[in-house]
């Protein structure tokens, strides 16, 4: 499944990962704008003061008038990000509000979150085809490789996980993205039969 773009009957358009889905009704009805989601998307809500937009995923409801935001479910846990406008986040009866900048990420097991601001822009690589790094950790780098191009990159020590790295791949195959890690952080990239992909560093005999 690829990634999907949807425009609603009130004009929210909303950039659907892959492996995601929302359930909605054809046109909304009531006082609000009630979808669900499964999975990761981003949302650019059309304004209606009157219909507020109600998105329901695990076990959190996000609340918001007209803005831009995503959410992205993963094992019970939701995340949710805000590019522009205020988004209202509810859980257990606890409601936080987001302002543009800020993220919250709330756990399936605790009903405790807070906001932080947000640090980089690689939560938005399926709906950008751009990844994004500013002082970013190899690991977080590592993870969104892992899910945008379904690869087994493994980091081989974890002395390498907070590497740091700042540069910006657009539209990029693997490879490449690999060979720009190599150089920058002087690291050795090791591809396995299997399919996994290792990160790790050399010493001088060629050995990790």
């Amino acid at each position: 499944q690829n990634v999907l773009i949807d425009t609603l009957s009130d004009g929210s358009v909303i950039t659907l990962n892959k492996k995601s889905t929302i359930t909605y009704p054809s046109k909304f009805k009531g006082d609000t704008r009630a979808i669900a989601l499964t999975g990761e998307a981003f949302f650019n809500v059309a304004p209606d003061k009157k219909k507020p937009f109600i998105i329901s995923v695990n076990d959190v409801q996000v609340t918001v008038v007209g803005t831009s935001f995503n959410i992205k479910s993963e094992n019970g846990n939701t995340e949710v990000v805000v590019e522009t406008g205020i988004v209202q986040v509810t859980k257990s009866g606890k409601t936080v509000e987001l302002i543009a900048g800020e993220k919250i990420l709330m756990s399936a097991n605790d009903s405790n979150a807070t906001r932080e601001k947000v640090s980089d822009k690689l939560y938005n690589y399926y709906r950008s085809k751009e990844f994004a790094c500013d002082e970013t950790p190899l690991w977080k780098l590592v993870q969104v490789l892992n899910e945008a191009y379904d690869a087994k990159i493994i980091i081989g020590r974890k002395e390498l996980n907070d590497m740091r790295i700042t540069t910006t791949f657009y539209n990029e195959s693997l490879e490449k993205v690999l060979e720009v890690i190599h150089l920058t952080l002087d690291i050795t990239v090791i591809k396995k039969e299997d399919g996994q992909i290792i990160i790790d560093i050399m010493n001088r005999m060629g050995y990790p």
